[in-house]
């Protein structure tokens, strides 16, 4: 019985830097990854290696990628195959599929979209092997983030702590559907990962899906999966992210980005729990819990018919806001010492002393990009610094910084005028929701959404009718 920690990737691609920052990718998730960076040394490693799944680039020098696939399926056929290029020939694409491979990914594409493909690809791995795929799987991947749960919310601000709480609380409720909402770069997507392994779904999937990254013409497929012959490259069934999070998490980010098409096949999903894959009949039982994530106001596209009003209430059972970092400049140094001593720990440096100018200078930045501007900007600064002191030259921003003039920063909140503004309107409309709607811009059933949001109550002494 193979473990899936010790699961073997070969990468086949002439770009050095591409299998080498695949490599680490992988081998942080335990697996024992192969490079090669030619179609000799490829084969070489596959003669030798027992090699569970190839991830090869369709062009490579003096040889077609696609005759390297026709090959290793001949030799190999227990060997999963993902093309990868840079160039997205939907012929090239067809050729693949019905030669064997798997998946075929476009560069440049994202860790976490490899990640997807390879969770489905481990999956019909481990279930050709005999194995207990799922259980041996997530058991694994639990655990490895599990470990690291804590790390994923730094953070001393009472707003954090708030978040914390309300994350803690929705894994208790493992089928309660979570909408997490803040602006890019906050960590919605750690949050719903906290969420995930701290409750009773932990030893089972959580597959985190762009909901604005899949084409139309795979949106069902993605989704629901497919039966084999449903359509031209579909030469195997496959399934569906439903499917796949069976007693597990399905995290959709940016949701509001979802095509109106798809938003009503969802809808009936989470309201069935039962899904058909494209080209099939038989209807498959699945038990899934969504969360989902956005950086718009989701109310306004509601108001402006982009996103249905019904799916909305079905993923918004439970809300977490994440306030920008702006607002919680008390969580920039500890995130600030996370991260320097993180990335020192990776590339075998000492972790820096961190010069008080430089917490002075964060302090007073807008950070217009949240945690993951700061992440990324101290990763540069440890990289680039000479010593064993970062100083605030080491940190060149190049955005607004916050105007001292102005008061505490948590004034500007958007939250607390939104709600002033409500409570201001209704007084002036005598409390009348239609005619205080019709003041603030938007429609009745958006002003009663809003109040219930944040607990603006009429009693019937405002409210004599």
């Amino acid at each position: 019985m193979k473990n899936l920690s010790r699961l073997n990737v070969l990468i086949l691609d002439d770009e050095h830097h591409f299998t080498e920052e695949l490599a680490e990718f992988f081998q942080n998730f335990g697996f024992q990854a192969y490079q090669a960076n030619t179609a000799e040394e490829g084969l070489t490693v596959l003669k030798y290696q027992e090699i569970d799944l190839l991830i090869l680039d369709v062009r490579l020098p003096g040889v077609n990628g696609l005759d390297i696939l026709k090959e290793v399926k001949g030799k190999y056929p227990a060997l999963e195959v993902i093309i990868v290029s840079a160039h997205g020939e939907m012929d090239t694409v067809i050729k693949a599929m019905r030669l064997g491979a798997v998946d075929y990914l476009r560069k440049p594409f994202r860790h976490i979209d490899i990640k997807i493909a390879i969770e489905r690809t481990h999956k019909f791995l481990l279930l050709q092997q005999k194995l207990k795929a799922m259980e041996e799987k997530n058991a694994l991947i639990s655990k490895n983030l599990a470990d690291r749960i804590d790390r994923h919310l730094i953070g001393v601000s009472p707003q954090m702590i708030k978040v914390l709480d309300l994350a803690m609380t929705a894994a208790k409720f493992p089928d309660t559907n979570v909408l997490i909402t803040g602006e890019s770069g906050t960590g919605k997507e750690n949050i719903a990962r906290i969420i995930h392994f701290a409750s009773d779904r932990k030893d089972n999937i959580l597959c985190a899906v762009n909901s604005s990254s899949i084409t139309d013409s795979l949106l069902e497929s993605e989704f629901f999966g497919h039966k084999k012959g449903s359509f031209t490259g579909a030469v195997s069934d496959k399934k569906g992210f439903f499917e796949v999070c069976d007693h597990g998490t399905l995290f959709l980010d940016e949701i509001a980005d979802m095509p109106m098409n798809l938003q009503a096949k969802v809808l009936r999903a989470i309201e069935e729990k039962h899904i058909t894959r494209v080209g099939d009949t038989e209807q498959i039982s699945t038990n899934f819990r969504i969360i989902s994530a956005t950086n718009h106001e989701i109310d306004n596209l509601v108001d402006e018919k982009k996103f249905r009003l019904d799916l909305l209430h079905r993923l918004n059972t439970l809300q977490i806001h994440i306030p920008p970092l702006r607002e919680r400049p008390e969580d920039i140094e500890p995130l600030l010492h996370y991260f320097s001593e993180d990335f020192s720990r990776k590339i075998n440096k000492p972790a820096p002393k961190i010069d008080e100018e430089v917490i002075n200078l964060l302090m007073n930045y807008n950070f217009p990009g949240n945690v993951r501007e700061l992440k990324n900007m101290t990763e540069r600064a440890v990289i680039l610094s000479k010593g064993n002191n970062l100083k605030a030259d080491d940190f060149p921003l190049k955005f607004t910084f916050k105007d001292p003039l102005k008061k505490e920063p948590r004034k500007l909140n958007l939250t607390e005028h939104e709600i002033e503004l409500i409570r201001i309107a209704l007084h002036k409309a005598g409390f009348n929701q239609r005619i205080a709607a019709e003041s603030l811009g938007i429609s009745r059933d958006t002003l009663i959404r809003k109040m219930k949001k944040y607990r603006i109550i009429i009693s019937k002494k405002d409210n004599p009718s």
